[in-house]
C-alpha cells in the first residue's frame, strides 16, 4: 500500500507542476495588460511603467512564474491588483461558501442517486426501473442554471420559502447559512444525481452477472442479501470515480450558479477577477481549483485500493 501511495503521490507533484505551466501561459498570453486597463487607454507611459513596476510586471514572465509558485509553496498567493488585498485572504472569505455549497450538493446527489441506482439495478426491465432511468434522462438534458432559474420562480418568488439569491452568513447561525445555500445545492445536485444514478446502476448490473454472484446465490443467500453483502462493493469503484470527479466540479464549476443565486463564492470571485484583468487573482484560483482536483483524484485513487485490494498487488 505504501508503494502504491508513493507513486500516486509523484503522479500527483508532476500534475500539479504541469498544470501550473499551463494556467500562467494561457493567463499570461491572453490580450490585454492588467495596468493598462486599470489606468485606461489615455494614461501616460511613465505613470503606466510605474504602475507595472508596483504590480511586478515589469520583470520577465519566468521570473513571474517562479515568483508565483514559490509564493503559492508557502501559501503567499500574491496581492490583488485590483483591490491591493492579499489574494489569500480573498480567497479564504469565499471559500466559506464554495466548499459547504459542494459539500452540500454532494450529500444530496449522493443520498439521491445510489439508492435510486441500486433500486432500479434490482428491478431491471420493471417498471420502476423504467421510471428511474427516465427520470435521470431528464436530469442529464436539463441544464443546472435554467433548472435553478426554475427553483427560485418556485421557491423564491412563488412560495417565498427561500431567498432569490446572496448569502445570509454563518453568522447569523448554521441553519440560515443552510437555507441560503440549499436551492443552489439542489441546481448542482440533481443534475450530478441523474448521472450517478445511471452509473450505480450500471455498475451493479455488471456485478450482478458475474460468476461469484451466481456463485453467492447458489449458496442460499437471496437477491438481496447478495447484493448487499457482495455486489455493492465490487460496484463501488466507477461509483467513487464519479463521486470524485463530481466533488471536482462542484467546487471548480459552480460559476454559473454562483451567478444566478448571487453567491459570493470562488466561482463568482473568478468571473469578477476576469472581468477586472485581476490575473494574479484568477491564475491563484484557478490554481487552487485545479489543485482540489488533482487531490480529490488522489484520494480516489486511495480509495480504489482500499476497496478493490488487487490494485494494491499489482503495483
Amino acid at each position: 500500500m505504501l508503494r502504491y501511495t508513493l507513486k500516486r503521490l509523484l503522479s500527483l507533484i508532476v500534475s500539479l507542476l504541469a498544470a501550473s505551466v499551463v494556467i500562467f501561459l494561457l493567463i499570461e498570453i491572453a490580450p490585454g495588460d492588467p495596468a493598462s486597463f486599470m489606468l485606461g487607454v489615455n494614461a501616460r507611459p511613465d505613470t503606466l511603467a510605474a504602475l507595472q513596476a508596483e504590480l511586478g510586471l515589469d520583470v520577465p514572465k519566468w521570473q513571474r512564474y517562479l515568483n508565483w509558485i514559490g509564493g503559492m509553496v508557502t501559501g503567499d498567493f500574491g496581492t490583488s491588483y485590483q483591490y491591493r488585498t492579499p489574494v489569500a485572504q480573498m480567497v479564504a472569505d469565499r471559500l466559506w461558501v464554495s466548499l459547504p455549497l459542494a459539500l452540500f450538493a454532494l450529500v444530496l446527489s449522493t443520498v439521491i442517486a445510489l439508492p435510486a441506482g441500486i433500486f432500479a439495478a434490482a428491478r431491471r426491465g420493471q417498471a420502476g426501473d423504467i421510471a428511474v432511468m427516465g427520470a435521470t434522462q431528464l436530469g442529464v438534458a436539463i441544464p443546472n442554471f435554467w433548472f435553478a432559474m426554475m427553483l427560485v420562480l418556485v421557491f423564491a418568488i412563488n412560495l417565498g420559502w427561500f431567498s432569490a439569491g446572496g448569502f445570509a452568513g454563518w453568522d447569523q447561525g448554521l441553519f440560515a447559512g443552510l437555507k441560503s445555500l440549499t436551492l443552489p445545492a439542489v441546481a448542482l445536485a440533481l443534475p450530478q444525481a441523474a448521472i450517478l444514478a445511471r452509473v450505480m446502476r450500471s455498475a451493479l448490473l455488471d456485478v450482478l452477472g458475474e460468476d461469484f454472484m451466481r456463485s453467492a446465490r447458489a449458496k442460499g443467500l437471496t437477491e438481496r442479501q447478495a447484493l448487499w453483502r457482495h455486489g455493492l462493493r465490487n460496484a463501488l469503484i466507477p461509483v467513487l470515480t464519479i463521486l470524485g470527479l463530481q466533488f471536482a466540479f462542484l467546487i471548480a464549476g459552480g460559476i454559473i450558479i454562483e451567478q444566478v443565486f448571487y453567491l459570493p463564492g470562488l466561482g463568482r470571485l473568478i468571473f469578477q477577477s476576469i472581468s477586472a484583468r485581476d490575473l494574479i487573482v484568477v491564475e491563484s484560483v484557478v490554481m487552487l481549483l485545479v489543485f482540489a482536483v488533482i487531490m480529490v483524484n488522489f484520494i480516489v485513487d486511495l480509495a480504489y485500493a482500499a476497496v478493490d485490494p488487487r490494485l494494491r498487488l499489482r503495483t
